[in-house]
């Protein structure tokens, strides 16, 4: 513990910073070890699950330039594929100040990062920690009777609630439905089911036969209705509120926007968070004006799209992460123009500000600097 204290202090004064740079201590000591950085905060993968079809589990060892996390948030992880580093924001699914960190990532259709860690993941791996944000956290005065809902890989911030909640021995009532396609993929089941003083409902949505059964503390329940509806709106309902817990002080709920809406609709006051990417329209008539991208000789008509996309269809390489405006890591500045966010609607006209390219189209003529 002495070594490694004053290797910290050594490592962390000014005179080896004057010493290595411009390029900084990092780029030496990450010769002898990958997480072993001061400033950038990496992972060391010790444990891979494939417990489900659909999901590979990853637990990670972070080095001491990892801030930490609240239960909720989610951590931009980053990977090199074929030469590219690849970015994505993920939430842990572990309580909030464990030493490791759990991450348990769903398989998407031509999901580019999710695809390769669910084949490639192994330990020893070394990934990347960037940013961690979210206000998707419970609150420090915590209610007396929180409801947790969860669809699909929005169960893993729900989790992260729930396991720090036990960590915390949290003495309120907690009740935690979650949604998946089959029993198969409904990840951390048998967890939950062993979990004391917890209700928990499963809720199937694609299973042929049981016409959507859930587990209530051990026991079959009836809730939802029939398999002929294919997707998860719908799903929650009043009897699914009356089921796991009327008159709650405080409601949860992650997972796919039809999951979000059904809950509101039951729970107008519900906290939420989702990690599907809305789904935009290409405008019939884009503004035609002109998009520069400074820092390179590019520059193309605006075609209506986002800014992200447009740069990847001109040949450039931003940066980007979740591509839905949540991991910022798109974020470049706008030096003149205007642009519309696809999120909020709002426009903007501010001649130098900083804009997330993944939501943002142009109005006009306008300058970004990748």
């Amino acid at each position: 513990m002495f070594t490694q204290t004053l290797t910290r202090r050594v490592l962390g004064s000014s005179l080896v910073d004057l010493l290595t740079g411009p390029h900084g201590v990092d780029r030496y000591t990450e010769l002898v070890s990958p997480t072993w950085t001061r400033n950038d905060a990496r992972a060391r993968v010790v444990a891979v699950r494939r417990s489900t079809p659909r999901s590979v589990t990853l637990l990670l060892e972070p080095n001491d330039a990892f801030p930490g996390f609240k239960s909720g948030q989610h951590v931009n992880l980053s990977v090199d594929i074929d030469g590219r580093r690849r970015t994505r924001c993920y939430s842990p699914a572990s309580a909030e100040g464990q030493r490791l960190i759990e991450l348990t990532i769903g398989r998407h259709d031509g999901g580019l990062v999710s695809e390769h860690l669910y084949r490639n993941a192994r330990p020893g791996m070394v990934v990347g920690l960037e940013k961690v944000g979210g206000d998707f956290v419970l609150p420090a005065i915590r209610p007396r009777r929180i409801l947790l809902i969860s669809g699909g890989s929005g169960i893993t911030p729900v989790m992260s609630m729930l396991r720090t909640l036990q960590a915390e021995q949290y003495a309120g009532r907690v009740s935690f439905i979650h949604y998946a396609r089959s029993r198969e993929e409904a990840c951390y089941h048998d967890e939950l089911a062993a979990m004391p003083r917890v209700q928990v409902l499963h809720g199937y949505t694609r299973t042929a036969n049981d016409g959507g059964s859930a587990r209530l503390d051990g026991g079959e329940a009836k809730l939802g209705p029939s398999q002929e509806h294919g997707d998860l709106q719908g799903y929650f309902s009043a009897e699914h509120l009356e089921a796991a817990m009327p008159n709650p002080d405080a409601v949860y709920v992650c997972g796919p926007p039809a999951l979000v809406a059904a809950v509101r609709e039951q729970c107008p006051d519900a906290i939420s968070e989702s990690f599907v990417p809305p789904v935009f329209t290409v405008p019939a008539n884009p503004s035609g004006g002109q998009v520069s991208f400074l820092g390179s000789t590019v520059s193309v008509v605006d075609d209506g799209r986002t800014l992200l996309e447009q740069a990847e269809a001109a040949g450039l390489q931003p940066v980007s992460g979740c591509r839905m405006g949540i991991c910022h890591s798109c974020t470049c500045r706008k030096t003149g123009g205007a642009v519309r966010n696809l999120i909020t609607g709002a426009i903007s006209t501010a001649e130098s500000e900083d804009i997330q390219i993944c939501v943002s189209v142009p109005v006009g003529d306008v300058e970004i600097d990748l």
